[in-house]
Protein backbone atom coordinates (compact mmCIF):
# COMPACT_ATOMS: atom_id res chain seq x y z
CA UNK A 1 0.00 0.00 0.00
CA UNK A 2 1.36 3.39 -1.44
CA UNK A 3 2.78 5.84 1.94
CA UNK A 4 1.23 9.19 0.92
CA UNK A 5 4.38 11.46 1.53
CA UNK A 6 4.10 13.31 5.41
CA UNK A 7 1.89 16.95 5.13
CA UNK A 8 4.32 18.51 7.41
CA UNK A 9 7.11 17.55 5.55
CA UNK A 10 7.50 21.05 4.04
CA UNK A 11 7.66 22.18 7.30
CA UNK A 12 10.97 20.23 7.93
CA UNK A 13 13.96 22.46 8.64
CA UNK A 14 15.93 23.48 5.67
CA UNK A 15 18.95 24.70 7.26
CA UNK A 16 19.86 21.36 9.55
CA UNK A 17 16.80 19.47 7.96
CA UNK A 18 16.42 15.95 10.24
CA UNK A 19 18.61 13.26 11.37
CA UNK A 20 18.84 9.94 10.19
CA UNK A 21 16.96 8.62 13.16
CA UNK A 22 14.42 10.87 13.43
CA UNK A 23 13.84 9.96 9.19
CA UNK A 24 13.39 6.11 9.97
CA UNK A 25 10.99 6.92 12.85
CA UNK A 26 9.04 9.00 10.33
CA UNK A 27 9.14 6.13 7.52
CA UNK A 28 9.05 3.27 10.17
CA UNK A 29 12.41 1.37 9.33
CA UNK A 30 15.10 1.01 10.83
CA UNK A 31 17.74 3.69 10.99
CA UNK A 32 20.02 0.93 9.14
CA UNK A 33 18.09 0.31 6.62
CA UNK A 34 17.94 4.42 5.91
CA UNK A 35 21.86 4.17 5.87
CA UNK A 36 21.99 0.99 3.45
CA UNK A 37 19.84 2.41 0.90
CA UNK A 38 22.38 5.67 1.17
CA UNK A 39 24.83 3.63 0.68
CA UNK A 40 23.81 0.98 -2.16
CA UNK A 41 21.31 2.63 -3.94
CA UNK A 42 22.53 6.55 -3.49
CA UNK A 43 19.29 7.36 -1.79
CA UNK A 44 21.17 10.09 0.44
CA UNK A 45 20.57 13.26 1.87
CA UNK A 46 22.41 16.16 -0.72
CA UNK A 47 23.94 17.89 2.24
CA UNK A 48 25.59 16.96 5.00
CA UNK A 49 26.64 18.89 8.49
CA UNK A 50 30.32 19.20 8.85
CA UNK A 51 30.52 17.09 5.55
CA UNK A 52 30.33 14.05 7.50
CA UNK A 53 27.12 14.27 9.21
CA UNK A 54 23.57 13.56 7.33
CA UNK A 55 21.04 15.93 7.51
CA UNK A 56 17.61 15.57 5.60
CA UNK A 57 15.77 18.05 3.71
CA UNK A 58 11.72 17.55 2.98
CA UNK A 59 12.91 16.64 -0.86
CA UNK A 60 15.51 13.89 0.44
CA UNK A 61 12.33 12.08 2.62
CA UNK A 62 9.44 12.48 -0.09
CA UNK A 63 12.47 10.38 -1.91
CA UNK A 64 12.62 7.76 0.87
CA UNK A 65 8.96 7.89 1.05
CA UNK A 66 8.13 6.88 -2.50
CA UNK A 67 11.04 4.29 -1.98
CA UNK A 68 9.10 2.54 0.82
CA UNK A 69 5.63 2.57 -0.93
CA UNK A 70 7.23 0.81 -4.00
CA UNK A 71 9.43 -2.06 -2.10
CA UNK A 72 5.85 -2.27 -0.56
CA UNK A 73 4.25 -3.67 -3.76
CA UNK A 74 6.97 -5.94 -4.12
CA UNK A 75 9.14 -4.06 -6.27
CA UNK A 76 13.02 -5.29 -5.61
CA UNK A 77 14.60 -2.82 -3.80
CA UNK A 78 17.30 -1.84 -6.57
CA UNK A 79 14.42 -1.28 -8.69
CA UNK A 80 12.11 0.84 -6.54
CA UNK A 81 15.52 3.08 -5.96
CA UNK A 82 15.91 3.70 -9.09
CA UNK A 83 12.52 4.71 -9.97
CA UNK A 84 12.43 6.86 -6.77
CA UNK A 85 15.62 8.58 -8.32
CA UNK A 86 14.06 9.27 -11.35
CA UNK A 87 10.62 10.51 -10.26
CA UNK A 88 12.03 13.06 -8.08
CA UNK A 89 14.65 14.50 -10.82
CA UNK A 90 18.09 13.07 -9.29
CA UNK A 91 20.59 10.94 -10.57
CA UNK A 92 22.16 7.67 -8.64
CA UNK A 93 25.79 8.36 -8.07
CA UNK A 94 27.86 6.17 -10.28
CA UNK A 95 28.48 2.44 -9.34
CA UNK A 96 24.86 2.39 -7.43
CA UNK A 97 22.51 -0.17 -7.69
CA UNK A 98 22.76 -3.32 -9.80
CA UNK A 99 23.40 -3.31 -13.92
CA UNK A 100 19.79 -2.93 -15.64
CA UNK A 101 19.10 -4.95 -18.93
CA UNK A 102 19.94 -2.40 -21.98
CA UNK A 103 19.72 0.90 -19.43
CA UNK A 104 15.82 0.57 -19.29
CA UNK A 105 13.17 -0.15 -16.42
CA UNK A 106 10.24 -1.84 -17.44
CA UNK A 107 7.13 -0.59 -18.08
CA UNK A 108 5.41 0.25 -14.67
CA UNK A 109 8.37 0.38 -12.99
CA UNK A 110 8.80 -3.47 -13.85
CA UNK A 111 5.83 -4.34 -11.74
CA UNK A 112 5.16 -7.10 -14.95
CA UNK A 113 8.08 -7.74 -15.66
CA UNK A 114 10.24 -10.85 -14.95
CA UNK A 115 12.96 -10.37 -16.49
CA UNK A 116 14.09 -7.87 -13.51
CA UNK A 117 13.13 -10.53 -10.82
CA UNK A 118 14.97 -13.17 -12.16
CA UNK A 119 18.23 -11.68 -12.10
CA UNK A 120 17.17 -10.49 -8.57
CA UNK A 121 16.69 -14.16 -8.01
CA UNK A 122 19.94 -15.33 -9.29
CA UNK A 123 22.32 -12.99 -6.97
CA UNK A 124 20.01 -13.77 -4.01
CA UNK A 125 17.35 -16.14 -3.35
CA UNK A 126 16.03 -14.75 -0.05
CA UNK A 127 13.41 -12.04 0.52
CA UNK A 128 13.51 -8.72 2.68
CA UNK A 129 15.34 -9.64 6.08
CA UNK A 130 16.84 -12.55 4.79
CA UNK A 131 13.62 -14.89 4.67
CA UNK A 132 13.77 -17.43 1.87
CA UNK A 133 10.66 -16.83 -0.66
CA UNK A 134 12.67 -18.38 -3.16
CA UNK A 135 10.73 -18.25 -6.80
CA UNK A 136 7.93 -17.30 -4.65
CA UNK A 137 5.13 -14.06 -6.34
CA UNK A 138 6.35 -10.80 -5.85
CA UNK A 139 3.56 -9.78 -3.91
CA UNK A 140 5.14 -12.37 -0.90
CA UNK A 141 8.44 -10.13 -0.74
CA UNK A 142 5.48 -7.10 -0.35
CA UNK A 143 3.78 -8.72 2.29
CA UNK A 144 6.83 -10.17 4.08
CA UNK A 145 8.26 -6.47 4.07
CA UNK A 146 5.16 -4.84 5.52
CA UNK A 147 4.76 -7.46 8.22
CA UNK A 148 8.73 -6.74 8.79
CA UNK A 149 8.32 -3.51 9.53
CA UNK A 150 4.68 -3.86 11.04
CA UNK A 151 3.27 -1.55 9.00
CA UNK A 152 -0.11 -2.35 9.40
CA UNK A 153 -1.77 -0.30 7.12
CA UNK A 154 0.53 -1.33 4.35
CA UNK A 155 -0.04 -4.94 5.11
CA UNK A 156 -3.69 -4.80 5.45
CA UNK A 157 -3.62 -3.16 1.53
CA UNK A 158 -1.40 -5.69 0.37
CA UNK A 159 -3.52 -8.78 1.34
CA UNK A 160 -6.92 -7.18 0.21
CA UNK A 161 -5.15 -6.29 -2.93
CA UNK A 162 -3.85 -10.67 -3.19
CA UNK A 163 -7.14 -11.75 -2.07
CA UNK A 164 -9.30 -9.33 -4.05
CA UNK A 165 -6.97 -10.26 -7.38
CA UNK A 166 -6.36 -13.95 -7.09
CA UNK A 167 -9.31 -14.89 -4.95
CA UNK A 168 -9.48 -16.87 -1.50
CA UNK A 169 -7.70 -20.29 -2.49
CA UNK A 170 -4.98 -18.76 -4.89
CA UNK A 171 -4.03 -15.72 -2.66
CA UNK A 172 -3.39 -18.69 0.18
CA UNK A 173 -1.78 -21.06 -1.30
CA UNK A 174 0.35 -18.58 -3.51
CA UNK A 175 1.06 -15.60 -1.59
CA UNK A 176 0.13 -15.97 1.89
CA UNK A 177 0.94 -19.45 3.20
CA UNK A 178 4.36 -18.90 1.75
CA UNK A 179 5.14 -15.61 3.29
CA UNK A 180 3.72 -17.06 6.73
CA UNK A 181 6.09 -20.81 5.95
CA UNK A 182 9.21 -18.31 5.36
CA UNK A 183 9.17 -16.01 8.88
CA UNK A 184 8.37 -19.11 10.71
CA UNK A 185 11.68 -20.90 9.36
CA UNK A 186 13.06 -17.57 10.19
CA UNK A 187 12.29 -17.14 13.44
CA UNK A 188 13.17 -20.98 14.39
CA UNK A 189 16.56 -20.80 12.48
CA UNK A 190 17.00 -17.52 14.27
CA UNK A 191 16.89 -17.82 18.20
CA UNK A 192 12.76 -17.04 18.87
CA UNK A 193 13.44 -13.95 16.66
CA UNK A 194 10.96 -12.44 14.74
CA UNK A 195 8.11 -14.10 16.48
CA UNK A 196 6.35 -10.70 17.37
CA UNK A 197 6.18 -10.67 13.40
CA UNK A 198 4.94 -13.65 12.58
CA UNK A 199 2.20 -12.66 15.17
CA UNK A 200 1.44 -9.72 13.44
CA UNK A 201 1.05 -11.56 10.14
CA UNK A 202 -1.61 -14.01 11.48
CA UNK A 203 -3.40 -11.29 12.92
CA UNK A 204 -3.59 -9.56 9.83
CA UNK A 205 -4.28 -12.50 7.57
CA UNK A 206 -7.30 -13.14 9.58
CA UNK A 207 -8.90 -9.83 9.81
CA UNK A 208 -8.53 -10.03 6.05
CA UNK A 209 -10.23 -13.41 5.33
CA UNK A 210 -12.93 -11.65 7.52
CA UNK A 211 -13.23 -8.74 5.21
CA UNK A 212 -13.67 -11.11 2.77
CA UNK A 213 -15.65 -14.09 3.61
CA UNK A 214 -19.00 -13.04 2.18
CA UNK A 215 -22.58 -13.29 4.28
CA UNK A 216 -24.32 -16.84 3.19
CA UNK A 217 -27.62 -17.00 3.80
CA UNK A 218 -29.62 -18.78 6.07
CA UNK A 219 -28.49 -22.86 6.36
CA UNK A 220 -31.29 -24.84 6.59
CA UNK A 221 -31.31 -27.77 9.11
CA UNK A 222 -28.18 -30.11 8.29
CA UNK A 223 -26.66 -28.18 5.81
CA UNK A 224 -23.72 -26.11 7.26
CA UNK A 225 -20.31 -28.01 7.58
CA UNK A 226 -18.87 -28.29 10.97
CA UNK A 227 -14.99 -26.88 10.94
CA UNK A 228 -12.68 -27.49 14.71
CA UNK A 229 -9.70 -27.92 15.62
CA UNK A 230 -8.93 -31.20 17.46
CA UNK A 231 -8.06 -30.61 21.43
CA UNK A 232 -4.54 -29.85 21.77
CA UNK A 233 -4.68 -27.86 18.46
CA UNK A 234 -4.72 -24.23 18.54
CA UNK A 235 -3.60 -23.14 14.91
CA UNK A 236 -6.93 -21.76 13.76
CA UNK A 237 -5.68 -19.85 10.57
CA UNK A 238 -5.84 -22.31 7.79
CA UNK A 239 -9.23 -22.98 8.91
CA UNK A 240 -10.37 -20.04 8.75
CA UNK A 241 -9.06 -19.71 5.21
CA UNK A 242 -11.18 -22.99 4.59
CA UNK A 243 -14.39 -21.30 5.91
CA UNK A 244 -13.85 -18.28 4.01
CA UNK A 245 -13.22 -20.20 0.92
CA UNK A 246 -16.51 -21.76 1.02
CA UNK A 247 -18.45 -18.83 2.34
CA UNK A 248 -17.58 -17.40 -1.09
CA UNK A 249 -18.56 -20.42 -2.66
CA UNK A 250 -22.33 -19.96 -1.23
CA UNK A 251 -21.59 -23.12 1.32
CA UNK A 252 -22.66 -22.33 5.32
CA UNK A 253 -19.91 -22.95 7.49
CA UNK A 254 -20.18 -23.42 11.86
CA UNK A 255 -16.44 -22.47 12.68
CA UNK A 256 -15.55 -23.67 16.55
CA UNK A 257 -11.83 -22.73 16.43
CA UNK A 258 -9.57 -23.58 18.37
CA UNK A 259 -8.90 -26.86 20.61
CA UNK A 260 -12.72 -27.85 20.89
CA UNK A 261 -13.15 -30.48 23.36
CA UNK A 262 -13.97 -33.66 22.44
CA UNK A 263 -17.67 -33.36 24.62
CA UNK A 264 -17.78 -30.31 22.51
CA UNK A 265 -16.96 -31.40 19.69
CA UNK A 266 -19.34 -34.18 19.56
CA UNK A 267 -22.59 -32.29 20.89
CA UNK A 268 -22.56 -29.85 18.40
CA UNK A 269 -22.09 -32.55 15.74
CA UNK A 270 -25.23 -34.34 17.27
CA UNK A 271 -27.08 -30.82 17.31
CA UNK A 272 -26.04 -29.66 14.14
CA UNK A 273 -25.91 -32.94 11.80
CA UNK A 274 -23.71 -31.57 9.35
CA UNK A 275 -23.14 -32.90 5.93
CA UNK A 276 -19.21 -32.62 6.87
CA UNK A 277 -16.67 -32.19 9.72
CA UNK A 278 -13.61 -31.15 9.52
CA UNK A 279 -10.91 -31.58 11.81
CA UNK A 280 -7.91 -29.71 12.20
CA UNK A 281 -4.24 -31.09 13.11
CA UNK A 282 -1.01 -29.18 12.78
CA UNK A 283 1.15 -31.32 14.51
CA UNK A 284 1.57 -35.24 14.76
CA UNK A 285 0.82 -35.39 18.71
CA UNK A 286 -2.57 -34.00 18.51
CA UNK A 287 -4.26 -36.10 15.38
CA UNK A 288 -5.99 -38.54 17.07
CA UNK A 289 -7.31 -41.48 15.10
CA UNK A 290 -9.51 -43.09 17.46
CA UNK A 291 -11.42 -39.75 17.76
CA UNK A 292 -11.50 -39.05 13.86
CA UNK A 293 -13.29 -42.86 14.11
CA UNK A 294 -15.15 -41.74 16.87
CA UNK A 295 -16.56 -38.56 15.15
CA UNK A 296 -17.49 -40.53 11.28
CA UNK A 297 -19.43 -43.15 13.64
CA UNK A 298 -22.18 -41.10 15.14
CA UNK A 299 -25.53 -40.75 14.12
CA UNK A 300 -28.95 -39.03 14.00
CA UNK A 301 -32.16 -38.94 12.75
CA UNK A 302 -35.07 -41.13 12.42
CA UNK A 303 -34.29 -45.01 13.00
CA UNK A 304 -34.36 -46.73 9.28
CA UNK A 305 -33.28 -43.02 8.04
CA UNK A 306 -29.62 -42.30 9.99
CA UNK A 307 -27.30 -39.79 8.99
CA UNK A 308 -23.74 -39.73 9.55
CA UNK A 309 -21.08 -36.80 8.74
CA UNK A 310 -18.40 -36.98 6.31
CA UNK A 311 -15.21 -36.52 8.07
CA UNK A 312 -12.17 -34.78 6.48
CA UNK A 313 -9.11 -35.34 8.22
CA UNK A 314 -7.42 -31.98 7.46
CA UNK A 315 -3.83 -30.64 8.31
CA UNK A 316 -0.08 -31.69 8.31
CA UNK A 317 -0.64 -33.32 11.16
CA UNK A 318 -2.64 -36.19 9.74
CA UNK A 319 0.32 -37.21 7.70
CA UNK A 320 1.20 -41.17 7.72
CA UNK A 321 -1.66 -41.64 10.24
CA UNK A 322 -4.34 -41.22 8.55
CA UNK A 323 -7.38 -43.15 8.92
CA UNK A 324 -8.37 -45.37 6.91
CA UNK A 325 -12.10 -44.84 5.09
CA UNK A 326 -12.19 -40.62 5.96
CA UNK A 327 -10.53 -38.26 3.13
CA UNK A 328 -7.16 -36.62 3.65
CA UNK A 329 -7.18 -33.24 1.09
CA UNK A 330 -3.68 -32.36 0.59
CA UNK A 331 -4.33 -28.85 0.24
CA UNK A 332 -6.94 -25.89 1.02
CA UNK A 333 -8.61 -26.52 -3.07
CA UNK A 334 -9.03 -30.18 -2.40
CA UNK A 335 -10.47 -29.46 0.98
CA UNK A 336 -12.77 -27.04 -0.97
CA UNK A 337 -13.51 -29.29 -3.49
CA UNK A 338 -14.43 -32.28 -1.06
CA UNK A 339 -17.12 -29.94 0.75
CA UNK A 340 -18.69 -28.94 -2.33
CA UNK A 341 -18.63 -33.03 -3.48
CA UNK A 342 -20.39 -33.75 -0.05
CA UNK A 343 -22.75 -31.03 -0.15
CA UNK A 344 -23.74 -30.72 -3.82
CA UNK A 345 -23.61 -35.30 -3.38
Amino acid sequence: MARRPRDDAAALPRDTGLTTGEVARRLGVAPTTVRSWDRRYGLGPAARVDGRHRRWTAEDVARLERMCALTATGLPPAEAAALALRETGADAPAGTGPPRSGGQTPPGGGRSAPAPLRAVGARRRSGPGGLRLGDARRECKGVARAALRLDAAGLDGLLDAAIEEHGLVAAWTEVIMPTLQAVGRKWESSGERYVEVEHFLSWHVSGALRRHTPTVAADRPGAATVLACVPGENHTLPLEVLAAALAERGLPVRMFGAALPVESLVAAVRRTGPPVVGLWAQSRTTASRPLAQYVAGIEWGVRGARRRAAVLTLGPGWAGQTVPGLPHPAGLAEAVAAVEATAHG
